[in-house]
């Protein structure tokens, strides 16, 4: 079956708060130390979901990916963390581990772009972790290219290199 998009819900939130631990796990777990992934739990990033939503919903976009009625993706994106009135930052895409490879993050990326060009947007930018090459590969494959910005966040107790990447939408 190929897979659908659609605008999330609330009662999306407390399921991509599952859908985006078991990614991070899924996608860092080579590189960052289980403790820092460990935290916070699945439940618990429902709630971080359920509360940024209550916050966030009138200038941001979550888009969830189903697969035969099954959660298997999302992607958040909304202004620009750095102000820039004409650049769209899409803050996340994440998949369900048996998800990656079959299209469904470029589906969600493709649909980011054109909510963006929607919203006026003539710049993406996004930040992706340094050593999460999969993602860096996948993004570059995407059309963004690397700006040279770097900035460090915790996942955890890990302290993590993020670079910010940047394309046309």
């Amino acid at each position: 079956m190929t897979v659908t998009l659609r605008p999330a819900t609330v009662d999306d939130l407390l399921p991509v708060g599952a859908l985006h631990q078991r990614s991070r796990v899924a996608a860092y777990s080579s590189f960052l130390p289980a403790e820092a992934l460990a935290d916070p739990s699945p439940e618990a990033m429902g709630a971080y979901w359920a509360e940024r939503w209550t916050w966030e919903r009138d200038e941001h976009r979550m888009t969830v990916a189903e697969r035969d009625g099954r959660l298997v993706g999302f992607s958040y994106l909304g202004p620009d963390d750095e102000g820039d009135p004409a650049t769209g930052l899409l803050n996340a895409i994440h998949l369900t581990p048996e998800e990656r490879g079959r299209g469904t993050g470029r589906a969600l990326m493709v649909d980011a772009l054109a909510a963006m060009r929607a919203r006026g947007w003539s710049r993406a930018v996004l930040w992706v972790l340094e050593r999460n090459h999969a993602a860096r590969t996948f993004y570059e494959r995407g059309g963004w290219t690397p700006t040279g910005a770097r900035r460090e966040d915790h996942i955890g107790t890990a302290l993590v290199p993020q670079l910010r990447y940047t394309r046309e939408v």
